[in-house]
This record gives C-alpha cells, sequence and structure tokens, in this order.
C-alpha cells in the first residue's frame, strides 16, 4: 500500500480570493491532487481554509505554500504562522520559471494554484517567517512617501495647467497651492519618522553604511531597498534579486523566424525599479567605471535606456553584495561582483 511522503497546499493569492489546491507526494513518487477549492482573502477565509485542509491532513503535516504578490499574501502568511503551521512564500520568478517547465497550456488561478503545490511537493522549502517589525514600518513609510509624491506630481502639474488657462481661476490656485503644502509637510514628517526609526535600531544604522559608500546611492534609497525584500530575507543570490526586481532581461523567441526584442520582465517589486532610476543616472554622472560601462553599452547597441537599466543592474546586485559582507564600495569592483552568485 502507498504511503504518504509528503503533503502540500498550493495557495494561489488575489486581492479578494485564496484559490486552493492540496497535493499529496506518495512513496512510488506519485503525485496527486486531492481537492481544490476557493476561499475569501480575509480573516474569516483563513479560518475556513486551515478547518478544510485539516480534513484531508490524515493526522500529517501539511505544507502551505505561496507566491510573494505584493501585499495580497501578507495577511494570510501571518494568520498561518500564529497558527503554527509550516507555510513559506515564494519569490514570483521560482514560480513563473517552475511553470514554464510543466506541459500546461492554459493559466488559470487553479494551474496556479496546483503549479504552487506541486513545486513545495517537489522542493523542500524554507520557512517563512514574520520580518522584523523594522522592516515592516520602513516599507510602510517609503510606501506612504511614495505616494504622496506621486500625488504632489500631479497637484504640481494641475497647477502648471490651470496657471496656463487665459482666464485662470485664483480660487483654485489656492487650493492646488494649499493641497501642495499639506503634502509636502507630511512627506517631511514621514522622513522624520524614517529618520527616527533608523536611528532607533544601531545595528540597522551600521549595516546601512556600506551601501552609502556606492557613487548616487543615498539613505532613502539604501532604506527602501532593504525595506522592500525585507533585509533580503528570500533572496539568495544575484540573480534572484534582480529578478525579484523585475530587472531581468527577456527576449520572446519562436523557432528561427520570430525573434523578439530583449526587455527587463517588470514582473517583480516596482517600487525597487523606482528606487534604482535616479541613483543610476547619479553614478553614471559621478563613477568613472560606471560612466565607462554606460558609454560602452552605448557604442554596443545605442539605446540609453538599455544601458541604464544595465547600471540599475550593477548597483542593485552591489547594494545585495556589500549588504552581505558589510564591506565599502570599492572603485574597482569587479571582484566584488564575483564574491556573490
Amino acid at each position: 500500500m502507498r504511503e504518504i511522503f509528503r503533503q502540500a497546499v498550493g495557495i494561489d493569492v488575489s486581492q479578494d480570493e485564496l484559490v486552493v489546491i492540496l497535493g499529496r507526494l506518495y512513496s512510488d513518487f506519485q503525485v496527486e491532487f486531492t481537492a481544490d477549492r476557493s476561499f475569501a482573502n480575509n480573516q474569516s477565509g483563513f479560518k475556513a481554509l486551515l478547518s478544510y485542509a485539516g480534513k484531508f491532513a490524515n493526522g500529517l503535516p501539511i505544507q502551505y505554500a505561496m507566491e510573494a504578490t505584493g501585499v495580497y499574501h501578507e495577511q494570510l502568511a501571518y494568520f498561518l504562522s500564529d497558527h503554527q503551521v509550516a507555510v513559506s512564500v515564494i519569490l514570483p520568478n521560482k514560480i513563473s520559471n517552475y511553470f514554464r517547465t510543466l506541459e500546461v497550456k492554459t493559466i488559470t488561478d487553479k494551474t496556479a494554484a496546483q503549479a504552487i503545490a506541486l513545486f513545495a511537493l517537489e522542493r523542500r522549502l524554507e520557512p517563512w517567517s514574520k520580518p522584523q517589525r523594522i522592516f515592516r514600518t520602513l516599507k510602510q513609510l517609503i510606501r506612504e512617501r511614495g505616494q504622496l509624491i506621486d500625488e504632489r506630481t500631479m497637484q504640481k502639474n494641475q497647477l502648471h495647467s490651470e496657471k496656463a488657462e487665459k482666464y485662470p481661476s485664483m480660487e483654485s490656485i489656492r487650493r492646488i497651492e494649499a493641497r501642495t503644502a499639506l503634502i509636502n509637510s507630511q512627506i517631511k514628517e514621514i522622513q522624520q519618522e524614517i529618520d527616527q526609526a533608523i536611528k532607533e535600531d544601531d545595528s540597522l544604522l551600521k549595516k546601512i553604511q556600506p551601501l552609502l559608500s556606492i557613487p548616487g546611492v543615498g539613505k532613502l534609497t539604501a532604506v527602501t531597498i532593504i525595506a522592500e525584500t525585507n533585509g533580503f530575507e528570500l533572496i539568495r543570490n544575484k540573480r534572484q534579486l534582480v529578478s525579484y526586481a523585475g530587472l531581468d532581461v527577456i527576449e520572446k523567441t519562436s523557432g528561427t523566424s520570430v525573434r523578439g526584442k530583449k526587455k527587463i520582465s517588470k514582473k517583480g517589486n516596482r517600487h525597487i525599479r523606482k528606487a534604482m532610476y535616479m541613483p543610476a543616472l547619479a553614478a553614471i554622472r559621478q563613477e568613472t567605471r560606471f560612466k565607462h560601462i554606460y558609454a560602452r553599452l552605448i557604442a554596443k547597441h545605442g539605446i540609453r535606456m538599455k544601458a541604464a537599466v544595465a547600471i540599475q543592474r550593477k548597483m542593485l546586485e552591489l547594494i545585495f553584495i556589500l549588504w552581505k559582507s558589510q564591506q565599502h564600495y570599492n572603485p574597482d569592483f569587479k571582484n566584488q561582483m564575483a564574491e556573490s552568485n
């Protein structure tokens, strides 16, 4: 009689729904999917999920697995962790790369959940642990600040448009300027909270210092990267980090007749990509080696944006390396880039 070797629940998470599939790996290495159902992505849905999965457990442990999908997976991960069950949060690029190896022609929420369950059955996943409070706090503050800056830009554009009118409304201009002033004060308040949070954590303050030695990287950039990766908790190498940020290069090809242009996937953390844009431009202006790399890439393909993205990638990798090694930036950074793969 076959014995159950491992059990896993694959969960495809969206804003409002959890699509769940329970899979089993037997002693003869055969896989069976025994149950599937959808639950609401809220506390009552989490409780129903645990109860439902428990009916099929047969007294054996179950590995719960899900993708890191923005913020939508976080409440479920916290809930499962609080209930002392094995839970793993997988980087999206790992699942997407694994999905391509499967003979699945139609991508649905159900097939995605099935792929996650199968991935969990075949691999020994690292357990998810709650991010440190400092990273959670910084992420919330950084994202709030980003939203306010976007809102301020919109207000400035609106003010410019209003002033360009033949007969501008002075009352409208007054209100726009008042809203802009409020946003500026809130941005300043948030910046003070970020500085205070870092100041109160001596170990974090010390670990951030090497990152600031990279040309173009300021405190806000460093804090954004660290907060968005939870101190690189799920990142094991440079390739994973680049993919997590959506800065990995993809190319669509089909036989010998169809060859698409190479481009970055953008299937990753947009906050990281946004944070690396201006530092890369500053590094190109300030640092000789980055300037040479940029010039060489321009000479090769003539696309400035593509070359700038390559600099963003290198700088992001450097941030990861210096965080792990606690070394300061070396202008001859080829050796540093080779330290972590």
